[in-house]
């Protein structure tokens, strides 16, 4: 049975490793991003399971189009085929899915693509998976600021919605031993708790994110504020 012990968590994963996954293995790099989208697969999998309630992939940045033209294409071709196989588990499964991030360099295919598979799992309500392609956290804030009404008074909420919306980030997970954010969701993360591992993300498995979020739930957060008097920390009984 699916838990519901971290029904409001919203969970981000910089997927970090594929590239040096397939090198350490003799392999293109391609392969590894054939099996990070395996990954993808099982994160979500485990997400559903484990009752989360946002997840946040961070895909393909606005500074990934420095990559070699012939990786961005495939790339580009994998996340494709990716959504297309995907879009019958999603509905199944009451997974929502958006894609966010700019649109206006992807392929019109990739695009149209997308707001296919948005509209059609738009009713979903189980898990709701955004997936950032073409994203840089700090061009959204630049684009939110622009729009703002110099008449109105600006308000953490307010900026938000320009922003899209999201929900704050609980959990940061970051593969591939790298630690840093990388320009990504740099304002929802602004009390995310980080976790970092040195595993790959093709290598990554329902166990790592169960214990990320029992790491997670082991966290005291204080916002800024101090700890409640004799607070204990009370991890779900389904993740011991």
């Amino acid at each position: 049975m699916k838990s519901t012990s971290y029904s409001n968590i919203h969970v981000a994963i910089i997927m970090d490793g594929n590239g040096r996954w397939a090198t350490a293995r003799g392999l293109p790099r391609l392969a590894g991003h054939r099996a990070g989208a395996d990954a993808v697969r099982r994160a979500v999998e485990a997400a559903l399971e484990l009752g989360v309630g946002a997840l946040t992939l961070y895909a393909f940045s606005s500074d990934n189009w420095k990559r070699p033209p012939e990786e961005v294409s495939s790339l580009m071709k994998l996340f494709r085929a990716y959504l297309e196989a995907e879009k019958p588990r999603c509905i199944e499964h009451g997974i929502r899915l958006e894609v966010i991030g700019r649109r206006d360099r992807l392929d019109p295919n990739l695009t149209a693509t997308i707001a296919e598979i948005e509209y059609e799992t738009s009713y979903g309500r189980a898990l709701e998976l955004r997936i950032a392609v073409d994203y840089s956290a700090r061009d959204a804030i630049l684009r939110a600021a622009s729009r703002l009404d110099a008449r109105v008074d600006v308000t953490r909420e307010r900026f938000a919605r320009l922003l899209g919306e999201a929900p704050d980030v609980d959990l940061m997970i970051r593969t591939g031993g790298e630690q840093r954010l990388s320009d990504f969701l740099l304002w929802e993360s602004a009390y995310a708790e980080l976790v970092f591992t040195p595993r790959m993300w093709p290598e990554f498995a329902r166990e790592d994110l169960e214990s990320a979020l029992l790491e997670f739930s082991r966290r005291d957060r204080r916002f800024g504020g101090l700890p409640a008097p004799n607070r204990k920390t009370v991890i779900p009984a389904d993740v011991l």
